[in-house]
């Protein structure tokens, strides 16, 4: 007689609560760790504390170096995308003169058959058996094999993408960021562990704080100090450079591949135990 306890296996007819965990069914909720969210000072793309830091109008931040590197590699990929379609443009070009050509050719032929040969008008200078294999498609047979249209391909695009939120990104586009470090014991801090704060509030920046950063001259407050002193007076705090509402970019935070960006921390999985699974009763 199996015990009555939640979560011990008994034989009821239906499953507790507890065997439903195990298994997995319904829709399981997990809040992400630490270990699943990059960090407000990491790169997009290396995942390292960035270096020379710089933000596309998205908010994504960069290491310089490796934006650069994405940049270049993507231009050279374009360079290759074209010069293939090009060359398949050219390669279409040539097979359809190829195939006017051998059509007025055989139209000459036909021509020269017709009038010029000691068979009369209206018979065919080709028999039944080749009429009917020129006409046949079968994959048995070389010359009556059946080919695939070729069709071109469209254009590439010719424009760079950010490889964060996949949104057109040009050079001049990016913008370099400045973070206020925290000065205390800058010795015994080492390189990659670094504060940042806000040079408003003097409040640590966190990935639990929403950033702002200016385009205009790239200091980085915190979403507070940029809603009730930088929109109402509309100069940056620290260098006193104006800025428009349109200069105003929120960073971004949150997720590396594996998980989502801003402020979604939660992951979320849907399990059904339907017939065919083998777990249904």
């Amino acid at each position: 007689m199996p015990q009555r306890h939640s979560k011990n296996n008994n034989d009821l007819g239906f499953f507790t609560y507890d065997e439903k965990r195990k298994l997995g069914y319904g829709t399981q909720r997990e809040r992400l760790g630490k270990d699943s969210i990059k960090p407000f000072d990491a790169c997009c793309l290396c995942l390292k504390p960035f270096i020379e830091p710089m933000s596309c109008l998205k908010g994504h931040v960069f290491c310089k170096e490796c934006i650069l590197e994405s940049l270049l590699s993507q231009k050279k990929d374009i360079q290759r995308k074209l010069a293939a379609h090009a060359s398949q443009r050219n390669r279409q070009k040539k097979e359809e003169e190829n195939t006017l050509m051998l059509q007025k050719a055989q139209d000459l032929d036909l021509f020269d058959q017709q009038n010029h040969s000691a068979i009369p008008h209206s018979i065919k200078a080709t028999s039944y058996e080749s009429e009917t294999l020129r006409s046949m498609k079968a994959f048995w047979l070389p010359s009556a094999t059946p080919e695939a249209s070729r069709r071109l391909e469209p254009s590439p695009s010719t424009d760079t993408t950010c490889p964060e939120g996949n949104e057109k990104l040009r050079l001049k586009s990016l913008f370099r960021v400045h973070f206020t470090e925290y000065d205390t014991d800058r010795t015994r801090l080492n390189i990659h562990d670094k504060t940042y704060i806000c040079p408003s509030c003097k409040v640590t920046l966190t990935n639990a704080a929403s950033l702002v950063a200016l385009s205009s001259c790239g200091h980085v407050f915190c979403k507070k100090c940029a809603d009730n002193f930088v929109v109402v007076d509309r100069v940056c705090l620290v260098c006193d450079k104006p800025c428009k509402e349109r200069n105003r970019v929120g960073l971004s935070k949150g997720g590396t591949g594996f998980a989502g960006h801003g402020d979604c921390l939660e992951a979320v999985d849907f399990k059904h135990l339907g017939s065919g699974t083998g777990l249904a009763l």
